[in-house]
């Protein structure tokens, strides 16, 4: 059930910055996923104690690709992503296989 709830954390220099300055991590999390369900799945994924959860939807957007015989267009799905503030003293090694 778990690994259902969290699909994968997000991994770019804004996530890093706000693990490393006040204790966020940014996971993308399934779209009917509420708050206490992602609470519930990354305390006992990760064993830490979770301080509050925020959640946003992020919208699809179209993708244009230029080919050698035309233009393709595409659109990349929403997705939802929740960024989990934790307790003082807890911290989440996303780079280790658990």
């Amino acid at each position: 059930m778990v690994k259902e709830i969290i699909i994968k954390p997000v991994i770019t220099e804004k996530a890093e910055k706000l693990s490393k300055s006040s204790n966020q991590y940014t996971f993308v999390v399934r779209r009917d996923a509420n708050k206490i369900e992602i609470q519930k799945a990354i305390s006992s994924m990760y064993n830490v104690a979770v301080e509050s959860v925020n959640t946003m939807v992020m919208p699809g957007k179209e993708v244009v690709r230029n080919t050698k015989r035309n233009m393709l267009r595409g659109r990349k799905s929403a997705y939802k992503k929740a960024i989990v503030t934790l307790a003082a003293g807890e911290e989440i090694n996303i780079y280790s296989e658990e």
